[in-house]
């Protein structure tokens, strides 16, 4: 039986690869395969300095997020984990983490925010605890607010004939 979800989640939204130098990580994603880096973001609170890549375009577009670790000492250790996180995009976040709250998931410390691309943005923890006892079983997982016409995108989508 489907639980009744107040939300949807519509599509991927970005991989974020870590590694101890970015540069070798360009290396194969940009000058390889050919994604475009779109934008940089750095910052001390999320210890990691990334290049933003593009996969595709439009609404669909898949971010390919490129980190290495400002300090490898500090967490988080976005180094350590080479698939560091998959961010999916949510039509409705509010709602989503209010509903997921309530059943248990588990959420990384941080809260809602604005993220490096400017969406809002949370993650689900990799880890259960006794509070909460479903998680990413290993796995952290980002939530994005989609904005309109990334919602818009995937329902155009959705009501194509197959």
């Amino acid at each position: 039986m489907k639980p009744n979800r107040p939300f949807k989640v519509l599509g991927i939204q970005q991989i974020a690869i870590g590694g101890p130098d970015k540069k070798r990580l360009q290396t194969l994603w940009v000058d390889m395969l050919g994604l475009e880096v779109t934008g940089t973001f750095r910052s001390e609170r999320e210890n990691v300095d990334e290049d933003i890549c593009a996969l595709g375009s439009g609404p669909l577009k898949v971010e390919v997020d490129l980190m290495q670790p400002l300090d490898p000492d500090k967490k988080p250790a976005v180094h350590t984990t080479p698939l560091n996180h998959v961010g999916l995009w949510i039509d409705d976040l509010p709602a989503a983490v209010s509903w997921l709250t309530a059943q248990g998931v588990r959420f990384a410390p941080g809260g809602m925010r604005k993220g490096a691309a400017g969406f809002d943005i949370c993650f689900l923890h990799p880890k259960a605890n006794e509070e909460f006892p479903v998680a990413g079983e290993g796995v952290l997982i980002e939530l994005v607010q989609a904005p309109p016409e990334v919602v818009a995108a995937f329902s155009k989508l959705a009501t194509l004939p197959t």
